[in-house]
């Protein structure tokens, strides 16, 4: 590759911040391990998109007592992990625009970590939620935490698409000016 066109090395922020994601991702990913059952063949996630308190209620009963305090640490972790993906995208899409200098790129990417930051505040909104409907179960704490694990899910997928949309936008790579 020719030196004069190669990637920039990615800032030490954006490395430091998809390292301590990936890191906390993996933890969430062991801690869901037990919480998959029959009722939750997903685990958390499951638990997070019940949509009624009798689903909800399932997963409970499924998770037994142990199954529960997993339930908890994975919602108290993920409150850590947050802050931390909300970070790294958000640095994500400065490194991807920095040699984007056109009008429709930069307010691409306002729309884009604006999504970013509607799934961190629907992400923790839905754990206070899902905190608050591990015992007992409500229809309406259930499905209002279903609905903030749809608008958080949502909004990191149009969020990662308007990234891919902005990086093809001049199809050109990195490169220092």
């Amino acid at each position: 590759m020719d030196p004069a066109h190669a990637a920039p090395a990615l800032p030490t922020g954006l490395k430091a911040s998809l390292c301590v994601s990936a890191v906390l991702l993996l933890a969430l990913l062991l801690i869901n391990q037990p919480l998959q059952t029959p009722s939750a063949p997903q685990g958390i996630v499951s638990f997070q998109l019940a949509g009624s308190a009798d689903h909800a209620e399932a997963i409970l009963t499924s998770w037994q007592t142990d199954g529960i305090g997993w339930a908890r640490i994975s919602l108290w972790v993920d409150f850590l992990f947050i802050p931390v993906y909300m970070l790294a995208l958000i640095h994500l899409t400065r490194h991807f625009t920095r040699d984007r200098p056109g009008i429709r790129e930069r307010m691409s990417a306002r729309w884009v970590r604006a999504l970013f930051t509607t799934a961190g505040l629907s992400d923790v909104t839905e754990n206070i939620l899902l905190l608050n409907n591990l015992n007992p179960p409500t229809d309406a704490m259930t499905l209002s935490a279903t609905l903030c694990a749809l608008i958080k899910f949502t909004a990191l997928t149009l969020g990662i698409a308007g990234l891919v949309i902005i990086r093809a936008s001049r199809r050109h790579p990195l490169a220092h000016h």
